[in-house]
């Protein structure tokens, strides 16, 4: 009699796994046992990955200036490099979690570090301002997909009883990659010009595609997921993300209501995105669950983290832009940088000792506290302030931006577990609170610090007249400077009068960056008291309905 020959095991079917293996989540790998060097083996490949994902975008984030001088653009046209990274990295997560869910790791993977290498690849070939916007597009797809990866290979190096660590290590670890860019990339803008940035951003993925690849991560459970309508979802939610993001990066430099084409891109922004949310409102088993997403702790979550993004904007636009506007550069500043990783580095270790579940108040007001304080020692800078002046301030900030973090991961996974059906609205709303937030404080803190030069520009303007026995001598010994290279007395007069106007325009500059530290460090204070506040609420009410359950329970009569 024939032998029966058994079906092949469909690459769906669940596999049969250990306790101890068997992944938290669908599309996050299993967890066996693994050697000390083998531990070793995946923090180090965890944080090469995860530096990799964050630095391409931080390297041109810190650099636009050289960029805009090497490819003959303006200031706004050079500021669609970050701003298409931004517009892919935030949509590309509402596909990269099924990708992972329905073809596996060992596809995410490959395919994904490969492609983020061919764009490293492209970039040393960009030379037009049109084909390094793409290639920046692409490196947002592929960075959101490196930022997991680092992630799920850092809690690889931890066993069970302290994962929760290494969750908040690799979250914390994309974080160092914009001090350390600011810190180093003046050397590569020497070696080889812009190119020097993007060679030595293909050597980086080039290095992480042979780490993946020689330390694999611990297979998944895989399954059919994917859905004709996610795609119609992703039609609408990718360009209306794209606007938005759009109008957030650019409305400040092309002004708010001088360009036309900001009020149409907002309009279709929000036509777009409440298109998508609609979509997904009705339907049987959504991308975004719309109604977990209206939570009360969801809605808390995504304010806080947005309010502590826009805090933290303390950094790039109000420290370093205070800086520049003075006239220094990046090399001039790697001392305060170095603090900013100090600070930065210090958040990680220190938020990774003392996670607890469900305790995101006391490491938030830690967090807002040092922006605040950090913010306030600003509020005296002038115009001799250097970066030495600031190495505390901004030492506590970068503290407090890498101290919330992993807490507020933790806060948002611990929802998501008991409900995994809801990874993937979780995913795409902290990764549209991180960079939504971060383009909406840059937005908000630029705008604000314009409007207040202005107005303090007015203020010392209107006080300058010639009539004024120092306004003159000012004036007198501007001209005189002038007078080995200009004979003309009335030409030596006038360049005079424009080197006051110049001091007159840089002390309105340092008064309006005064207030925007100090408009910084009033939002971390409300932000803190807000959260302390509803904190003592919840507690109070706790003790409020357990002094109720005591009082209706019915009380034991004594023994005769």
């Amino acid at each position: 009699m024939p032998q029966e020959v058994p079906a092949p095991m469909s690459r769906y079917a669940p596999r049969e796994w250990q306790p101890h293996e068997r992944p938290a989540l669908p599309g996050s790998p299993s967890t066996p046992l693994h050697s000390p060097s083998r531990r070793l083996a995946f923090f180090v490949v965890g944080v090469l990955v995860g530096i990799t994902g964050g630095l391409g975008n931080a390297l041109v984030t810190a650099n636009l200036i050289n960029l805009q001088g090497s490819l003959g653009a303006t200031q706004a046209e050079v500021a669609w490099l970050p701003a298409a990274y931004v517009m892919t990295n935030v949509s590309a997560n509402l596909i990269l979690v099924k990708f992972r869910q329905q073809f596996g790791l060992r596809a995410f993977t490959e395919f994904f570090l490969t492609l983020y290498a061919l764009v490293a690849f492209a970039h040393l070939f960009v030379h037009g301002l049109g084909s390094a916007i793409a290639a920046r597009a692409a490196h947002g797809v592929a960075a959101a997909a490196l930022s997991t990866l680092g992630l799920y290979y850092t809690m690889q190096a931890f066993p069970a009883a302290h994962r929760l660590r290494g969750l908040v290590i690799g979250i914390g670890v994309s974080q160092l990659a914009l001090p350390l860019a600011r810190i180093f990339s003046a050397e590569l803008l020497e070696f080889g010009e812009w190119r020097g940035l993007y060679l030595f951003e293909l050597g980086l993925a080039l290095l992480s595609l042979a780490g993946v690849l020689m330390l694999r991560l611990p297979p998944s459970d895989r399954m059919r997921v994917f859905e004709k309508l996610d795609f119609a979802t992703f039609a609408l939610f990718a360009p209306g993300i794209a606007l938005l993001c759009a109008v957030l990066s650019l409305g400040r430099i092309d002004w708010w209501f001088d360009a036309p084409w900001l009020g149409w891109s907002l309009a279709g922004s929000i036509v777009l995105l409440t298109g998508a949310f609609a979509v997904e409102h009705f339907r049987a088993n959504p991308l975004i669950n719309t109604r977990w997403l209206a939570s009360g702790t969801m809605v808390r979550l995504v304010v806080s983290v947005v309010l502590i993004r826009i805090a933290l904007s303390e950094q790039s636009t109000g420290a370093v832009g205070f800086l520049q506007a003075l006239g220094l550069t990046n090399d001039q500043m790697h001392g305060m940088f170095a603090m900013v990783f100090l600070g930065c580095l210090m958040g990680i270790v220190a938020s990774a000792l003392t996670i607890r579940p469900n305790r995101m108040i006391i490491p938030s007001t830690i967090a807002l506290g040092c922006i605040a304080v950090g913010a306030l020692l600003d509020t005296h800078s002038t115009s001799l302030t250097r970066p030495a002046d600031m190495y505390l301030s901004q030492f506590l900030i970068g503290f407090g931006s890498t101290y919330f973090l992993g807490p507020a991961m933790v806060l948002g996974m611990g929802q998501v577990i008991g409900q995994p059906r809801n990874l993937i609205t979780f995913v795409v709303l902290f990764g549209m609170a991180q960079n939504l937030g971060g383009l909406f404080g840059s937005a908000a803190l630029g705008t604000f610090q314009t409007v207040r030069e202005k107005f303090h520009s007015s203020q010392l303007v209107e006080h300058l007249t010639l009539m004024d026995p120092q306004v003159a001598a000012h004036v007198q010994s501007g001209a005189n400077a002038y007078a080995p290279a200009i004979v003309d007395p009335a030409l030596r007069n006038a360049q005079g009068v424009r080197a006051l106007g110049a001091a007159a325009s840089r002390e309105a500059n340092v008064l309006a960056y005064n207030d925007v530290f100090m408009a910084i460090a009033a939002v971390a204070l409300l932000t803190m008291a807000w959260m302390l506040v509803h904190r003592l609420s919840l507690a109070r009410r706790d003790r409020l309905a357990a002094r109720a359950a005591a009082a209706a329970s019915p009380t034991p009569s004594p023994a005769a």
